[in-house]
């Protein structure tokens, strides 16, 4: 397997505040890595710096052979590998879903019009929107909105998708929805490094799963390990507070 992501020693303070405390990670290309973990474990802070949206205070961050931490590397051509999907949709709330899929392509990778409107429709497409493509965000559901948002980092052809919480803001009836969207994206081999809360995706989707508890890796392994028979006091006691509410 080719490494697509390596994180190694990684710490992130914000001001007093030790929010990851050497973290160390690999995933692998083809591999969906689910991070679980209580608020407050580090687990978005992570993922943020896997592609510089927050800049380690130590450590090294290599994307497809890039160190993303050297001074010295192109971080905006790195980060068109990386696809990243917010748990808010972030979606140009002035322009059509279709606009919406083709303006960073038309910016950042200089496609043109027509070619970035065929890539668009092929993304709207794998996320079952292909009849919203002139819909206004604001005419879409949560969880279309959501998928819309995968779809346009789908445009970008990354090499990683980043996914933060993506199922948070929904309405429970809509998260179904984008976790299918994701497992597809799984089934196609896209290489995934996803935060998320959803218990019964991370343990039938993920390849790994990370428990993340104070900024350290407390556990991790394949998903009947670490979900199924955990290890960890810490691991179990967190599982049954999320698996078994009162």
């Amino acid at each position: 397997m080719t490494s697509v992501i390596e994180v190694s020693g990684l710490h992130k303070a914000f001001g007093s505040t030790q929010v990851l405390r050497g973290i160390d990670l690999t995933v692998d290309s083809g591999e969906v890595v689910c991070v679980i973990g209580p608020s407050g474990s580090g687990k978005s802070t992570l993922l943020r710096c896997v592609n510089l949206l927050e800049r380690p205070d130590v450590g090294k961050v290599v994307v497809g052979g890039t160190d993303l931490t050297d001074p010295d590397a192109d971080i905006d051509r790195a980060r068109r590998r990386i696809g990243m999907v917010f748990q808010g949709f972030n979606l140009f709330s002035h322009l059509t879903v279709l606009d919406n899929l083709t303006i960073a392509q038309r910016k950042v990778l200089r496609r043109d019009r027509s070619e970035a409107e065929h890539t668009a429709r092929h993304n709207l497409a794998r996320v079952r929107l292909a009849d919203r493509e002139q819909a206004m965000p604001a005419q879409l559901s949560g969880g279309q909105q959501q998928r819309a948002a995968i779809a346009r980092a789908l445009s970008m052809d990354p090499e990683v998708m980043l996914f933060d919480e993506p199922t948070s803001a929904l309405d429970p009836e809509l998260v179904g929805d984008v976790l299918g969207v994701m497992r597809q994206l799984a089934d196609d081999g896209m290489t995934m490094l996803v935060v998320t809360h959803e218990m019964q995706f991370a343990r039938e989707v993920a390849d790994t799963v990370l428990f993340m508890d104070g900024g350290l890796v407390v556990e991790q392994g394949p998903p009947t390990q670490v979900i199924g028979a955990p290890q960890q006091e810490r691991t179990r006691s967190f599982l049954a507070r999320v698996l078994h509410p009162l």
